[in-house]
Parts: structure tokens; C-alpha cells; sequence
């Protein structure tokens, strides 16, 4: 069997910056084992494998360990993919197992909109400074990861992470986030590390500000921010907080078309 795949950059328009994904369309679903097996030797974050089917995309993301939830990016890079490389018309619907539909627009000034749902935070109760060395504000979950608020942005960026204790968490990775500095044009900050999928530390992450979008515009006090995923790579989106949608914007660059031979 031989499936054309494509590598883009997703949340930047610079090669090498921002989050890179693998986007195969097919007009089936392969078997889940060699899908499984597909995403472990791409060894990215995350790997998308999409089926055309009544107007709709069914999409379906992959970590070099386990079948994922959610990916925003993933789903960007998708749109992308479809957009840039098979001249399909947008606006484009994508159904998915656990968060029901996303879209993905683009706009006259090539930024993609992604539509996702809003993830409501759910403050609780947990210890998390023996994982961070550091006692954070306050800690909130949704159904797949965790976040802690830091005090500055500075304590974000110089974070280094203990993953064999991430990787205990019961949760499929953990954020942390603060608010931006004054005067840097940022509302505010994240980072995302989930050994538990393979993932040291994600570079951008879009599913991630399906929470973090409600939390800060909350704090803040406005419906539309600017957010900076400051890892290595880095990206920058931005959000729009829209009643029970969460609204990221972002470009993606397409890196490589490759021929996989199984």
C-alpha cells in the first residue's frame, strides 16, 4: 500500500517555528494498530488521518503513543492540507469522536480560523508543587489535562520540567500558564508538556486554549486575546472567546510531501 502524506508547520507562517503535524487523507480509515504504528515512526506530536464522507471530515489524531482526544493544530495543519495542496473550498467541518464538530475558515489575510468548542475550566483542589517546585496560584482541569497558573511570565519560561512526575499526573499532560508582561502586545503565556503521549513538551498547542482562552478572557476582562505558546519553537494565536466557541487564529506552511510505503 502506498498513502501520501504531508508535514506542515501549523501557528506560524515560518518554516521550523511553530507545531509541526502529519496529515494523511484517505478514503478509509486504515486499522488502528497501523495507525498507531504511522504515528510512532512520524514521531511528532501528532499525526491526522482523515476520511472524506457527506461533506464532512471525520479526523481522527494520533501521538507516537495513543490515539489523542483533541488536537487543535493537528486539525489546522488538516485544513491547511486540504486548502493549500488539494484546492478544497472552506469553510471545512470535521467530526471527531469526543468534541463533536470543529471548523476551520480561512481568511483574506491567510490566517485559518479554528472553531472549537469552549472548554469551561474546572478549578480544583490539588498539590502540584512537589511536581513544579513552586507553589502555583491556582490549578484547573477539563476532561483531558491540567493547568496550573503561575505568578509571572517569567516563572513559565524558566520552568523546567520534572516528566517522570508529569508523567505520574492522572491526566493526559499538564499546561501552565500566566499572564503576559505589560507592554509585549501578549495577553498571555502557556507552555504544555505530556510525556504521558509521547510529547516531552509540545510546541503550540490549540486544543490546550479550548480552556485557557475562558480562563484568562474571565481574568482579563475581554473576549478577544492574543496568547504565546513560549517553547522552543513558539507560536503565536490568536483567540476569541464566542459564547460556547472558542475562535483561534494562525498560519500554517506546508514542509514536506512524502510517499509512505506499507
Amino acid at each position: 500500500m502506498q498513502f501520501k502524506m504531508y508535514q506542515v508547520d501549523a501557528f506560524t507562517e515560518s518554516l521550523f517555528c511553530g507545531n509541526p503535524a502529519a496529515v494523511l487523507l484517505l478514503d478509509e480509515f486504515l486499522a488502528d494498530e497501523l495507525m498507531q504504528s504511522l504515528a510512532m515512526e512520524n514521531n511528532l506530536a501528532e499525526t491526522a488521518f482523515v476520511v472524506e464522507h457527506d461533506g464532512y471530515y471525520d479526523i481522527r489524531w494520533f501521538t507516537p503513543t495513543h490515539e489523542a482526544p483533541f488536537c487543535g493544530h493537528a486539525t489546522l495543519a488538516t485544513a491547511h492540507t486540504l486548502i493549500a495542496e488539494y484546492g478544497r473550498q472552506g469553510p471545512l467541518k470535521f467530526r471527531t469522536r469526543k468534541v463533536g464538530e470543529l471548523g476551520v475558515s480561512l481568511g483574506d489575510d491567510g490566517y485559518y480560523d479554528l472553531n472549537l468548542p469552549c472548554l469551561e475550566p474546572e478549578m480544583i483542589d490539588l498539590d502540584l508543587e512537589n511536581v513544579l517546585a513552586l507553589k502555583p496560584q491556582r490549578v484547573f482541569r477539563n476532561f483531558e489535562n491540567l493547568f496550573a497558573v503561575l505568578d509571572t511570565e517569567r516563572d513559565v519560561r524558566n520552568f523546567v520540567p520534572d516528566l517522570p512526575r508529569i508523567e505520574q499526573l492522572d491526566a493526559g499532560g499538564l499546561v501552565i500558564t500566566a499572564a503576559a508582561d505589560p507592554g509585549t502586545g501578549v495577553d498571555f503565556v502557556s507552555r504544555y508538556f505530556a510525556p504521558q503521549g509521547g510529547i516531552p513538551e509540545d510546541p503550540v498547542t490549540g486544543s490546550t486554549h479550548a480552556s485557557l482562552v475562558p480562563y484568562w478572557a474571565k481574568e482579563l476582562n475581554k473576549l478577544e486575546l492574543t496568547a504565546l505558546q513560549c517553547s522552543p519553537r513558539s507560536g503565536r494565536l490568536r483567540c476569541v472567546l464566542d459564547d460556547d466557541r472558542v475562535r483561534l487564529g494562525g498560519k500554517a506552511i506546508t514542509f514536506m510531501e512524502a510517499t509512505i510505503r506499507v
